[in-house]
């Protein structure tokens, strides 16, 4: 990298998190705010200010950001040209409803020249707030275009939370408390290769034989759907990479069945797997195309690109929302797209990705509890298990080692229908030193939960080696290792 944008002595523990500071401030939250509020139970340090890849809190403590609000910062905190792009912006305008602001046409002209395949430069682009708004919108212009309802969705799947889209999260604990049931979903087995359910060996034949029940079948149970809504690499699901042939064939699927195909790219898109957007390793366009995230630099915008021979004429009002493309979001955005598409970091994404892969395999075969590592680019899973025979979730064990990272400075979070699942999702402007010590970080919090630990390795002259050509980190720069808290629990009582 040219430039050098995080904190350079990262990671640095002062005090163990929680230190006193945030300890104060977590208490104030937790006496003024709802119960609802989930992070600081995995992430107890109250943070002050950000750069790059790293995040310092209030008691000078300075963390690694594997975390980078969930996919959210691709280009890192407070990016330099993201920081001028919103306080020109700024000296303009913040609010302007729908009307064409000179910033709104920018975010959408450069938006149209990088979508993909088929989509490039022939779309319609829709406005939304929030990942789950824009899935939300795409079902329902599918459902308008189709002229009928019903959507097939996958388990594992995560589109959002509130509303309607809640029907088309997996997960039970993210639908149990949601009052706003409604719609047509019916879900089919993501296929997953290392928990398979309709087999795995000959890559997605067993989910495509299904969906093929589904429709052709008229004693199936299932009404004619109007589309199909996928993640090319499952997110809260667990980071699940589905095998190559999968959506090529949902792809023919939708084609033959007169169906829609609605690609979330809310996780996935933006340069995260080291192609712009997940469907471009398989060479595939969706019809509808569901944008957030990385897409605001940090600020709330999301977007659904659709097929402008799709919906000719939209009834007006359609889904509508007060906040739907802030001048400040949509300045944040384009420049965020401009550092996306030029440059080699999505190339660097791609060869960095498979060296992390290749790290973590190497540790699994010495901590048989590490039982997977997949990803693609830097949407990296690592799951942990019980034993590797019978693939049992440890849930504890993931959590027990986001906490032994917190304690050495690394935030990493958990995914996964068990939270098994570790996923490393670093900004993609993360340096290579700081990823090297956050990787011998991942080592070390790995070693101290083991109660029978590997033989130690040979050293070189920059510290332990895992093998050739891979990421070093600087003998300069030590790891601090202060005692592993315990798994984190509620937050500090007021």
């Amino acid at each position: 990298m040219a430039e050098w944008l995080s904190f350079r002595d990262a990671p640095r523990i002062v005090v163990p998190p929680p230190g006193p500071r945030s300890r104060e401030l977590l208490a104030a939250q937790s006496r003024l705010e709802t119960d609802a509020v989930a992070y600081p139970r995995y992430f107890p340090i109250a943070p002050r200010r950000a750069q790059g890849s790293t995040i310092e809190d209030v008691d000078g403590n300075r963390f690694l950001d594997w975390v980078a609000g969930i996919c959210v910062l691709n280009v890192g905190h407070r990016h330099p040209r993201v920081v001028a792009a919103v306080e020109a912006q700024a000296a303009e305008i913040w609010h302007a409803l729908e009307l064409p602001t000179e910033a709104r046409i920018r975010f959408l002209e450069t938006l149209q020249g990088l979508l993909p395949g088929e989509l490039r430069g022939r779309a319609r682009l829709f406005l939304t707030v929030t990942g789950g708004d824009a899935v939300e919108t795409a079902v329902n212009l599918a459902d308008h275009a189709q002229r009928r309802r019903g959507t097939i969705a996958f388990s594992g799947a995560y589109h959002g939370v509130h509303g309607g889209v809640a029907n088309l999260t997996s997960g039970r604990r993210y639908r149990a408390p949601n009052s706003f049931t409604g719609g047509s979903v019916v879900r089919v087995p993501y296929p997953d290769p290392y928990r398979p359910v309709l087999g795995a060996d000959d890559g997605a034949a067993g989910t495509m034989s299904y969906l093929e029940h589904l429709v052709n079948d008229p004693h199936s149970g299932v009404d004619p759907p109007s589309a199909v809504v996928v993640e090319p690499i499952l997110g809260e699901g667990g980071y699940v990479v589905p095998p190559d042939d999968f959506l090529p064939s949902l792809r023919e699927f939708c084609d033959r069945h007169d169906l829609l195909l609605i690609a979330d790219e809310v996780q996935t898109g933006l340069g995260r797997t080291g192609r712009m957007w997940a469907v471009e390793h398989a060479n595939v366009t969706p019809d509808l195309l569901c944008i957030a995230k990385s897409i605001g630099g940090g600020l709330p915008l999301s977007v659904v690109a659709y097929r402008a021979d799709l919906v000719p004429d939209l009834p007006r009002g359609f889904h509508l929302g007060t906040f739907r493309g802030n001048p400040l979001a949509l300045a944040a955005g384009a420049e965020t797209l401009k550092i996306l598409g030029e440059g080699d970091l999505l190339e660097r994404t791609r060869q960095r990705g498979p060296r992390i892969v290749e790290r973590l395999d190497e540790l699994a075969q010495r901590h048989p509890t590490l039982g997977n590592v997949r990803g693609r680019g830097f949407m990296i899973g690592a799951e942990f298990v019980h034993d590797r025979t019978s693939r049992k979730p440890w849930g504890e064990r993931a959590a027990a080692m986001r906490a032994a990272l917190l304690a050495r400075g690394v935030l990493m979070h958990t995914a996964g229908g068990w939270d098994q699942v570790l996923r490393f999702m670093a900004p993609l402007v993360i340096e290579d030193e700081l990823l090297e010590r956050g990787l011998m970080a991942f080592e070390e919090s790995l070693e101290s939960l083991e109660t029978v630990h590997a033989p130690a390795r040979a050293a070189g002259p920059h510290g332990p080696r895992s093998g050739a050509g891979e990421l070093r980190r600087p003998a300069e720069h030590a790891v601090p290792v202060p005692g592993v808290p315990p798994v984190p629990g509620p937050v500090l009582e007021s």
